[in-house]
């Protein structure tokens, strides 16, 4: 779309393309392949001399709305859809590292982001740093010459870290190194990465993007140069976004912005209630004063997000207690869904890094994520209440 709008109306205008059908909500195309008007037709398109789809391996219009959609919303040259938010990540690190290659992280990264880059990407030669969220110092003094790519999570997950994007940005770019943003937890409407310098964006589209918990996606977003890396990757190895998920995306993103300011409202009340509450030692929220990088967010955020985190007093046996004597807010690891979230992260989502890595990660026993949806406050903390009351 060449005229500037504003988020919402991107939201539920760009990427669409109408059939000879004149449709008014998107087409769904599901085909694995495409047929050509001649020899010389297909020749072109698999060279990738004449525009138009291929195979739906890694071209699919629905797929391409899809991207559009995204691209325009975090002000992106170009995006590479992906079929999780994982494999985002794997492509992105794939297209960009190779063996004898350095990557500096944060230990504050979700836990599969870490077994991936710690345990996995090591095997094949691609080592990872992993440093203070919030020290650029620490990031800066672990650079090495090899080094190729920052890889950043903020807010962290979950204890909502920030990092102070521009600042990593400058000491990277110093030196030659791209900055990858993964920006799943503000999304572009609360955050937008590449206008702080980054280069790259990478989203879990099953989380806020899609809303509703209902398919995986992902994406991985930056300048047209870059995004053909990873389009050349994608079409090779196939982690491919399907064009169903992809229709499904496209109307998650519709409500995106309306979604998200309830949700973080509603998160920044929970999250003052959960702080005044006795049972409750410490509450981590960037749209709390108390948060350590508050001042920072205020600038580098619209608002604090949708997810809150906080310790019982207690350990696992309190924590426990109060996910157990819940009877409205859904026990699963997802987030970012319409349906209020509660886990545990030190057994489930970090779960599979070693002792040593949670409690650098500063993963307690006692910690507790509540990913907001759209229920009303008070019934969130009577819920909770429930629990919290018994220790």
């Amino acid at each position: 779309m060449a005229q500037k709008y504003q988020p919402e109306t991107l939201a539920v205008r760009a990427g669409q393309a109408r059939s000879q059908f004149n449709e008014h909500s998107e087409a769904l195309y599901l085909t694995s392949s495409y047929v050509f008007d001649s020899a010389a037709q297909a020749a072109a398109r698999f060279s990738g001399e004449d525009e138009g789809n291929v195979y739906s391996r890694f071209t699919n219009p629905t797929v391409s709305a899809f991207q559009e959609r995204l691209a325009a919303l975090e002000g992106a040259e170009a995006c590479v859809a992906t079929a999780s938010g994982m494999s985002a990540i794997l492509a992105m690190v794939m297209s960009f590292c190779s063996a004898g290659d350095h990557i500096v992280a944060s230990t504050g990264l979700f836990g599969a982001t870490q077994q991936l880059l710690g345990n996995i990407m090591s095997r094949f030669g691609v080592h990872t740093s992993f440093v203070s969220q919030t020290s650029v110092a620490a990031w800066e003094a672990a650079i090495r010459p090899e080094t190729r790519l920052f890889f950043l999570e903020t807010p962290s997950n979950p204890l909502t870290e920030i990092s102070d994007i521009a600042a990593l940005v400058a000491v990277a770019h110093a030196r030659g190194i791209l900055v990858a943003v993964d920006n799943c937890f503000c999304t572009p409407i609360l955050q937008r990465p590449l206008d702080l310098g980054a280069d790259l964006v990478v989203h879990s589209a099953t989380k806020f993007l899609d809303g509703q918990g209902r398919v995986l996606g992902g994406a991985v977003l930056g300048a047209r140069k870059l995004s053909e890396e990873v389009f050349k990757f994608l079409r090779s190895a196939g982690p491919t976004l399907s064009a169903f998920n992809a229709w499904v995306l496209l109307k998650g993103l519709e409500t995106l912005k309306i979604r998200l300011e309830a949700q973080s409202a509603k998160a920044l009340e929970l999250a003052r209630w959960l702080e005044a509450h006795p049972g409750v030692a410490r509450v981590y929220y960037p749209g709390l004063a108390s948060h350590p990088q508050y001042e920072l967010a205020q600038r580098q955020q619209k608002s604090g997000g949708a997810i809150v985190a906080f310790e019982v007093r207690g350990a696992r046996a309190e924590a426990w207690k109060v996910i157990d004597n819940c009877r409205l807010l859904s026990i699963t690891a997802n987030l970012g869904d319409t349906k209020t979230t509660l886990t545990h992260p030190a057994t489930t989502t970090h779960g599979r890094i070693t002792p040593e890595q949670r409690a650098a990660s500063g993963i307690t026993e006692s910690l507790l994520r509540v990913a907001v949806g759209l229920e009303a406050v008070v019934d969130l903390q009577n819920d909770l209440e429930t629990g919290l009351a018994l220790i």
